[in-house]
């Protein structure tokens, strides 16, 4: 590749990425584009339309996964490559939507050698833009890739609604995206992310090679008290979900903070108050907590010393707490032939590297447990994420997109069958 024909392939990525970053584009210079909201509906027939004009035929799965295809062997399995372009409410940029967009660069640019060198690959290959990865409107986070691997089932994932009482199947059809079938037989998967972390740009490193996953417990709680007047009632006779919600806030972090050399993350990250009065004390709170962690011990025993405290809570707050869902994931490994495959790939480009464990969750967790999988990440400029402040050069954008081609044209060719 002439330097020329790199800067002009670096300048296509960074102008189609600004043209993305409009669609919901907020006043702080992040993104508020929800799944299936309208900005997303808007930024999907954008992708389509992009990856038709080069070649690729656009499907929607019975999920609302969007995916590019590339048919070379018509019948074969494909290696899929690609994020999710929905957002958190005043999100950032680059989150997941930098990984559709590379993923699109970067299976055009291996089809394009295909071409012109005539090769025949084994595999054929997707672009997929999966459906509410992010998990804000539509519960839980990453659901279009867990109903492709089978670990939710679709129909559940269908009749969830957001706090509006909208389904998933009401707001995909509102967009135009509620396709059907299970999406393409996948043989392998590639995903780039931001790292949503501070340790590559510490270390000085362009590119992350992810070997593993933190462990998470995450937790939909809910605090049950009474309503009553905020000022003629007793003190000892209330019943205030509030003080019940906000004793487990400080329980959570008292936790963090027992843990701390490990370490435990913990977080409450949203709260819906019922009935949310200025005169009322509130009768219901709902909430979500989880917990995260390297170590798989720790989460456990951490979740073990959260639950003793919630006899305490409800008798200090004179309240009920229900656990209404959890969703969990372990630490566990990506293949250890995907992240040499990913290693040697940059070696072989030039580009400095470190393999790396992956704290938030991404698609790629999903994936992993059923087909070979990489997972690849750039820096985050000071560890900013899901905020509008979000960054991440576009030295390290582009040269992630350059990594990425590499990557999924050894899997396209069958590196990893001949390695596992």
């Amino acid at each position: 590749m002439t330097t020329a024909s790199k800067t002009d392939l670096d300048r296509s990525v960074v102008a189609d990425f600004q043209h993305l970053s409009r669609f919901g584009a907020t006043a702080g210079g992040g993104v508020d584009r929800q799944a299936a909201t309208g900005a997303d509906g808007a930024q999907r027939a954008w992708l389509a339309e992009w990856l038709a004009a080069r070649g690729f035929r656009v499907e929607y799965d019975r999920a609302g996964n969007q995916f590019g295809l590339l048919e070379i062997h018509p019948g074969a399995p494909y290696v899929l490559t690609g994020s999710h372009l929905d957002s958190q409410p005043l999100g950032g940029r680059y989150d997941g939507a930098y990984g559709v967009l590379a993923s699109a660069h970067a299976a055009q640019r291996v089809a394009q050698k295909w071409r012109e060198g005539n090769i025949a690959p084994k595999y054929n290959l997707a672009v997929v833009n999966w459906f509410n990865e992010e998990g804000c409107r539509f519960k839980p986070s990453m659901m279009g890739s867990s109903v492709y691997t089978g670990k939710l089932d679709v129909e559940q994932a269908l009749s969830t609604t957001d706090r509006d009482g909208v389904s998933v199947a009401e707001a995909l059809s509102g967009i135009g995206c509620l396709g059907s079938g299970a999406g393409p037989q996948a043989a392998a998967y590639a995903e780039i992310h931001i790292e949503q972390g501070r340790n590559l740009e510490n270390d000085g490193i362009t590119i992350g090679v992810v070997d593993s996953t933190w462990a998470a417990q995450k937790y939909e709680l809910v605090v049950h008290g009474d309503q009553s007047h905020t000022g003629s009632a007793t003190m000892p006779d209330r019943q205030d979900a509030l003080l019940g919600a906000s004793l487990l806030v400080v329980a959570a972090r008292e936790l963090a903070e027992d843990f701390a050399a490990a370490p435990l993350h913990t977080s409450v990250s949203q709260m819906t108050i019922e009935p949310n009065s200025p005169v009322v004390i509130a009768r219901e709170v709902r909430m979500h907590l989880d917990l995260r962690s390297p170590i798989e011990s720790v989460v456990d025993l951490a979740n073990e010393r959260l639950m003793s405290r919630f006899a305490e809570i409800e008798a200090r707050a004179q309240v009920r707490i229900e656990k209404a869902t959890a969703h969990s994931w372990g630490v566990a490994g990506y293949q250890p032939e995907g992240v040499k495959l990913s290693m040697a790939a940059a070696e072989d480009l030039g580009l400095t590297y470190r393999q790396i464990m992956t704290v938030a969750g991404h698609d790629s967790v999903n994936m992993k447990d059923v087909v070979p999988t990489v997972m690849l990440f750039v820096p985050s400029v000071d560890g900013i994420s899901h905020n509008e402040h979000e960054f991440t050069t576009d030295d390290d954008v582009c040269a992630g997109v350059d990594l990425l081609t590499e990557v999924v044209a050894r899997l396209a060719v069958g590196e990893l069958d001949q390695t596992a």
